[in-house]
């Protein structure tokens, strides 16, 4: 660590707080003090508490004002966040916390975000961030190997899914723009998706000023080859040169469902069409052998996505997206300025070695947030993330017998990976409501309801090492009444 300047007296006197509040005093040790105490107390509570949000009004009454002309002080602050704002949160990370896609940071990942934040690093490009960049590019070689890609794969993390996802479809474009040497500059492009993709799929295709082509999917969810090759015959020449990716979905977010990978790849290579998957929640299963033969074709990809923050034990907020040619993210994304060039030389004096984050998706700024996932995996090998996968697929399992040998319970669907999706017989949507809404105001679980083909039920995602059997089948038997 270089060392510090002397502390020199304020050349501001009036304004000697907005001086000195960048500077370490008695104060702020006593808050890097209760802060780190926090954070290593709330990390390791097992569990924590789930907590529930409260409503605006509510929250206006209990803590009114907090941005002040004079400020609050730290400790007033920091107790306002621990003791009123963080409870009005739901823990992401309780293992009962069965909603959406949760995620169960390890504790050492968690640990490292402190660092990440206080080192304050500007990763966007290699001239800035090298040491951090060459990290999270070694946790994306793990991902670019578990998929199977060939060496001039890489990528970048990004926010979440609806960043990667639609910075792959920028770079899909731009692909199937040069492809038309001129031809397509000025065309709207043509997106295929299935039904079941996932809402930011239409977002980006809205951002993009393209069309989209929803195919749609087989009686299981599943989106098929046969499908995507039938809608694609359907549309007239005219809208066939204009069709620029296919999107398929590694794991859907309301069921699970993993679509025909590798057929529908055949279909992108025939047809020279970007193939993209989204796998933000599913892909993370590529590193469990019980599972890994579901993903078969995702070596034949253009791009994809998986979020580390979902199933693979890093917190919010982190997706790696990954080319299959690198050199292609580049070229749609680098953003070009003055005070650009700089960077942008420093990048070409690479011999295409390493490559500016900021170049490869629709961002520029950007924290190292892949940073966090990096140093789990670093800290505790890849053997430990294959094995606590398997722990949540075979709680799947288990929990997914326990619902077949109920007589109040029923299968929707048959799991894939670890959602479940169940309906409670003789159940109308007001009861489904009331039991998920009695069961957070108990502290218990986090269960909302969903729709599947019309009908209310109850969905369960499982990605907590945590979460055992006997929690589950306390959720299930609270369902009798």
């Amino acid at each position: 660590m270089s060392q510090q300047p002397p502390r020199t007296p304020s050349p501001y006197p009036d304004e000697s707080d907005g001086y000195w509040m960048h500077y370490h005093d008695e104060d702020s040790q006593k808050l890097a003090d209760a802060v780190l105490r926090y954070a290593v107390d709330r990390v390791r509570m097992d569990p924590p508490p789930l907590d529930a949000p409260l409503s605006l009004s509510e929250l206006r009454r209990q803590v009114g004002r907090t941005i002040t002309p004079e400020g609050l002080g730290a400790t007033r602050a920091l107790e306002i966040f621990t003791e009123q704002l963080a409870p009005s949160c739901i823990s992401v990370d309780h293992p009962l916390f069965l909603s959406f896609v949760p995620g169960a940071p390890t504790e050492s990942s968690v640990l490292f975000d402190l660092v990440v934040a206080a080192s304050n690093i500007y990763a966007g490009s290699w001239l800035e961030g090298a040491g951090a960049v060459y990290a999270e590019n070694e946790a994306l070689q793990w991902l670019i190997n578990l998929a199977g890609l060939p060496s001039t794969a890489g990528g970048v993390f990004v926010s979440g899914g609806t960043a990667g996802n639609m910075s792959a479809l920028i770079a899909a474009r731009w692909s199937w723009r040069q492809r038309g040497r001129g031809a397509f500059d000025r065309v709207r492009p043509i997106i295929m998706a299935s039904a079941g993709a996932h809402s930011s799929v239409g977002l980006a295709v809205n951002a993009m000023d393209a069309d989209l082509v929803t195919v749609p999917v087989d009686d299981a969810g599943r989106l098929t080859a046969q499908a995507v090759q039938s809608a694609h015959a359907a549309l007239s020449n005219a809208d066939r040169s204009r069709v620029c990716a296919v999107v398929a979905t590694a794991g859907t977010t309301n069921i699970g469902v993993i679509d025909e990978l590798d057929g529908i790849g055949e279909f992108a290579r025939a047809n020279d069409v970007w193939y993209h998957v989204d796998g933000a929640y599913g892909a993370a299963a590529l590193c469990a052998k019980s599972v890994r033969h579901l993903f078969a074709g995702i070596e034949s990809v253009d791009s994809f996505i998986v979020d580390p923050h979902k199933w693979l034990f890093g917190p919010y907020d982190c997706c790696a997206l990954v080319y299959r040619d690198v050199r292609i993210g580049k070229a749609a994304h680098t953003q070009r300025a003055e005070y650009l060039d700089v960077l942008i030389q420093d990048a070409d004096a690479q011999l295409d070695e390493a490559y500016n984050p900021a170049d490869l998706a629709h961002h520029l700024t950007r924290r190292a947030r892949g940073l966090p996932f990096w140093f789990s995996l670093a800290t505790h090998g890849t053997e430990a993330y294959e094995e606590a996968m398997e722990i949540t697929l075979q709680v799947t399992r288990d929990a997914v017998d326990m619902v077949r040998a109920s007589k109040h319970l029923q299968l929707v669907v048959e799991p894939s990976l670890s959602i479940i999706v169940v309906r409670r017989l003789g159940w109308q949507p007001e009861d489904y409501s009331r039991w998920s809404d009695r069961m957070l105001h108990d502290g218990v679980a986090f269960v909302v309801p969903t729709t599947h083909k019309g009908e209310t039920v109850l969905r369960m995602c499982l990605v907590n090492p945590r979460t055992d059997p006997a929690q589950m089948q306390m959720i299930f038997e609270s369902m009798r009444d």
